[in-house]
């Protein structure tokens, strides 16, 4: 059962001219974080009434890690936050990433799917490598925690001034073409990267697992807001039934 607690921001960092990292003191949610890849839905102010949902970077005993970009007003609000304001926060919701620790995972992330991918290499132990893509150099984050969690990284940008020029489906196949280790492959990001990463691993044989980003209403699966149609034509709900998915659960072409 999700938890329902007011935390104060122990840490609020501004990582680049996008992004924010909160650490909150949350010590009943993050007892009852099953493993990477939940969320937390955030409340943004008086006023508005929908809660914001925010994936878990990272998280450790009382301590639960967010990041986040400005996306609308509400995340502009958060972002206007500092250490020791107090936020109304719910979770931890969905159902996360199926990871053993010293899984010998490939992390795929893009943009602000970026950093529940952290959350996996650290629960990995160091074991994982990590394939990270962004719009460019000024996008990047937390570089140094993945270098410093993973077997090895690679970068790509999608107009060269980070890494390689292009996408990260493409440097994951040659990756995968090198390296027959790899026992599944995570990703997180925009729904085209991610029927991409899901095409490449179906292509190598490996298990696929996405974390979808759909636009949520309730968080807890009462209402239509996040709903996607799977392969068997079934709909789900990916605040309770995911956000995390079998890729080849999904119909990808919807």
């Amino acid at each position: 059962m999700p938890i329902q607690e007011t935390c104060s921001v122990a840490e609020a960092v501004r990582l680049n001219d996008y992004a924010y990292s909160f650490t909150l003191e949350a010590p009943g949610i993050a007892a009852a974080i099953a493993g990477p890849g939940q969320f937390v839905h955030i409340k943004c102010g008086h006023s508005r009434l929908l809660r914001r949902p925010i994936s878990i970077c990272d998280w450790e005993e009382g301590l639960v890690r967010v990041v986040f970009e400005i996306r609308g007003d509400g995340t502009a609000w958060l972002a206007r936050r500092a250490a020791g304001d107090k936020l109304d926060v719910l979770g931890p919701l969905g159902s996360g990433f199926r990871l053993e620790r010293g899984s010998r995972a490939l992390l795929v992330g893009g943009g602000i799917g970026v950093p529940p991918m952290l959350g996996c290499a650290k629960y990995a132990g160091g074991s994982a490598s990590a394939v990270l893509g962004f719009r460019a150099a000024d996008r990047a984050m937390l570089l140094d925690e993945f270098c410093n969690n993973c077997k090895d990284i690679s970068l790509c940008s999608d107009d060269g001034t980070l890494g390689e020029q292009g996408f990260v489906d493409t440097l994951m196949g040659r990756i995968l073409e090198k390296d027959k280790s790899f026992t599944m492959i995570l990703a997180c990001g925009p729904k085209p990267m991610l029927r991409s990463v899901a095409r490449t691993a179906a292509q190598y044989g490996v298990p696929c697992q996405v974390s979808m980003e759909e636009r949520m209403a309730c968080g807890v699966g009462a209402c239509l807001g996040c709903a996607v149609q799977m392969a068997d034509g079934t709909m789900k709900h990916v605040c309770k039934d995911g956000p995390v998915f079998s890729a080849e659960e999904v119909d990808w072409n919807v």
